[in-house]
Formats: C-alpha cells, structure tokens, sequence
C-alpha cells in the first residue's frame, strides 16, 4: 500500500558548471557519422537544421541556428555549414569551426524573408560538394514506416527548398534521420560521462525552478504569477513552458486563470535535456476536491507511484522495450489510466528523440539511454498525475568512468536513487542514475507540496 507523509523534498546542491562541448568531442562525432555514413553506402550527409529542429546540427557541430535556418553537408573529406546573415558569424560557436575542421558559407536564402539576398544560391554550394552519382542522406528530424508511406527511404523531412535541389544534383537522395535518432542504433541515442554531467546540470535547473514555482502557488494568484516564481535562470527551452489549470488542454500556457481550490493542474519546465513535468490538484487534502475524485490518492494516484515503481526497476541493458511496454500498460489500464503515448522515451536537446519503449518493440534498453520517465495518465474525473524527470541507464562500466570523470555528479545521482529506495520506497537498480532532486516525488495536493506520496 502507499501513503502520505510530510517531507522536506531533496536538494542535494547545485552541480558545478557542465563542462564545455570539446574540439575532440566534436570531431569523434563528425567521425562516427561518417563512419556510419560509409557503412551505409552514402557518400554525403545532408543535415537540416532551424529553430525548432536543431538537435541534429547541434550534437554534431555545438551550433544551432536561431531566428534561421541552417545546413551542413559532410563528405568524407570535406564539411560544410551553411547559415544565413544573422547566423553566420554565431557559427563560431562551434570548436569545428573554430578549428577550421568545419568550413562557413553564406547562403541568404536561410535568413527571414525581406532581409538581404544575392551572394551565391543553395544549389550552387550544394554542386561544390556532390557529384552526380552520389548517393545522399538527408538528416531532418524524423523517418517513416512502410505503414505511413510508399517508399521509406525516399520520404524526405526537410524542405523542398533543400530537398529539390539534392534530388536534381545526386544519383539518389534517402532519408537518413535513423542514423542519428533510432533508438537502437542512432548517434544521439546514447550519452557518455561528460553528456550524463550536462543532462545532470539543465534537469538541476529545470527541477530547482519547477520546486519554487510550487512551493509559491497560493490560493488565488494567476498562473502567470505561479509561472513567474519559478525563475528558471535562462537555459534555453526544450518546449514552452506549459501551465493548465482545470478543463485547459494539457499543452497550453498560462493564459491569466486564478489558482483555486479544487481545480486540477498540470505543468512543466523543459530545457535542453531536462523537462520536469508534474500534475495534481490545487488542494491541501481530498476534502478540497470535487465530490466524485475524493478516492483520487487511492484509487489513482497510489497506483500511478508504484507503477512507476516499476518502471525503474525495469530500466536495465538488456531488457526489451516491447516488455516494458507491455508492462507498464497491465500496470496502469488503459480504462482507468488512459496512457497513450509510450510510457518512456529518449530525451536531448531535443525534448523526444525517439523511444524503444513500443508496443512490441524488440530494441533493447542500453548502457547509455538518457531516458525521460514521461507516462501520462489522464482521466475524465481524477484529472492526472506526474512524476517526469530524466535518467541515464548505466552499466557499471560507465558508472565507474563518471565517478571518477564526475565524482559530484556521480555522488548526487547515487543520494536520489538511495532516497528514492529508502524514503519513497521504490526499486530503483544500480543502472538507473536519476539526474533530479525531483525524482520520485508525487505531491498530490498541490496547495500542500510537502505532503508526498510513498510506496
């Protein structure tokens, strides 16, 4: 059975600064993605990028186009990024470039409309770097099913703009997006010491701001306000920050509605790498709730706690995503829970990479996996609850290359997981580093956050 009880919620300290994205971090990815370019068959890689589709571009290079949008294409020996006239120069914020590893380009047409144009076309810097029997793989932020399309590899996610102009220069054009985001193979899907210390940094961020805006909400304050007291500190956003207060949809913002007794809510607070996301009611105790949902802690809340429960203890290499599909769907049915996206998903700078966690998936959880503990109930009278925080699973290979690389990170990842056994009272395996003080808190009653639920 779960319970209530009343608690200080954890704060194992600020980590130090994250360390800096290296010159020889980003040449080994620039390696690895020809490398598996190569085995592939492509002998060039197109990569798409703008505001909201940069986390390609940006693992690669440490660049991401803002206001614009931006192209790289990579040979196997030659590079070259293209941006447009307010995201030229920022291009130097990549080491590749820095190095002169990463060639620069202008390409106006990427900057907004009305700004200047001339200088030299996409497709003429495109014809510098492929030849006509050149097989291409385009990067953009998705790839498709046989279920969806006609022909997979040929549906192209980026712009006609990019995308007509390859198909007139090269022998062939296929999408490529898989080989940086599958989650059984793709680049970005598996993260290393120094990763697990940035990841660990924007969830302490996320989650710090997520608690002050919490412990601030009071009994008739606007949203807007509630929002305001988080002072998040001004990492970039991995998604606006959602605030939805009774029968608002779960996406919105705040919109300038009254904190009151008796309504449910639902917020967050993403960053690159972190997005912390809880659910509840504005109330002290069952008594502030509407008739119907007084049973909200026993008969939906308690069983959402232990089902999550769970899911840590099954995030070990080795098991398969179908299994924790199938699991996590017996463990919270669907008529009384509603889960209906994948309950877990690989998180970056992007917000969802892609997940092995599907039904009937046979991709294995991995040492590695940045994983997003994202499983939202949703129910016509309980309203919802959360516990979304981020994770790595790791191997004790890799847990031992962070204690010694990141022993303070590694030190505060072990203290959540004990106070997760031993206060919350959940499983929670060795391979499972939790990256947020948050991690294993479930306030129901959100006028009263002290009050936490545990197994």
């Amino acid at each position: 059975m779960s319970r209530l009880i009343r608690i200080d919620w954890p704060d194992n300290g600020t980590p130090d600064l994250p360390p800096a994205f290296t010159l020889a971090e980003a040449e080994a990815r620039l390696r690895a993605l020809r490398s598996v370019a190569a085995a592939q068959g492509y002998e060039a890689i197109v990569v798409y990028g703008d505001r909201e589709h940069a986390a390609n571009l940006h693992w690669l290079t440490g660049f991401d186009p803002r206001f614009e949008e931006a192209v790289l294409v990579v040979t196997p020996g030659d590079a070259l990024l293209l941006a447009g006239n307010e995201c030229l120069a920022y291009t130097a914020i990549s080491p590749l470039v820095r190095a002169g590893v990463v060639r620069t380009g202008l390409c106006t047409s990427l900057s907004l409309p009305s700004q200047p144009r001339g200088g030299r076309r996409l497709v003429d810097w495109l014809a510098d770097m492929l030849a006509l029997d050149d097989r291409v793989g385009a990067v953009g932020w998705k790839w498709y099913g046989p279920d969806e399309v006609e022909d997979p590899a040929t549906a192209l996610d980026i712009p006609a703009f990019l995308a007509d102009p390859l198909r007139r220069l090269a022998a062939r054009v296929e999408n490529a997006t898989a080989l940086m985001m599958h989650p059984a193979h793709g680049l970005r899907t598996r993260v290393d010491a120094a990763e697990i210390a940035r990841l660990e940094f924007a969830n302490h961020m996320a989650a710090a701001a997520l608690r002050r805006m919490v412990f601030a909400f009071r009994e008739g304050m606007t949203d807007f306000q509630a929002v305001e007291a988080a002072r998040t500190g001004g990492l970039p956003l991995g998604c606006h920050t959602t605030f939805a207060i009774g029968d608002a949809p779960g996406l919105c913002g705040p919109s300038g509605r009254h904190l009151e007794p008796g309504l449910p809510a639902g917020f967050n607070i993403c960053h690159w790498g972190a997005n912390i996301c809880r659910a509840g009611w504005l109330a002290r105790s069952e008594a502030d709730l509407p008739g119907p949902a007084r049973d909200y802690l026993e008969a939906f809340v308690e069983p959402y706690v232990r089902a999550m429960s769970e899911w840590c203890a099954m995030m070990r290499p080795g098991v398969s995503g179908g299994y924790v599909w199938s699991h996590m769907m017996a463990a919270l049915p669907m008529e009384r829970f509603g889960v209906t996206l994948n309950p877990g998903h690989l998180i970056g700078l992007d917000e969802w990479i892609s997940s092995p966690i599907r039904e009937g998936s046979t991709d294995a959880l991995a040492s590695g996996m940045p994983m997003q503990m994202d499983v939202i109930p949703s129910h016509p009278v309980y309203g919802s609850t959360r516990m979304e925080d981020g994770y790595v699973i790791a191997d004790a290979g890799l847990r031992e290359v962070l204690a010694r690389s990141f022993p303070n990170v590694a030190r505060r990842c072990e203290a959540r997981a004990r106070f997760m056994r031993e206060v919350i009272g959940m499983e929670v395996p060795d391979t499972l580093l939790p990256l947020a003080d948050t991690c294993g808190i479930v306030a129901p009653f959100l006028f009263d956050p002290a009050q936490v639920v545990v197994c």
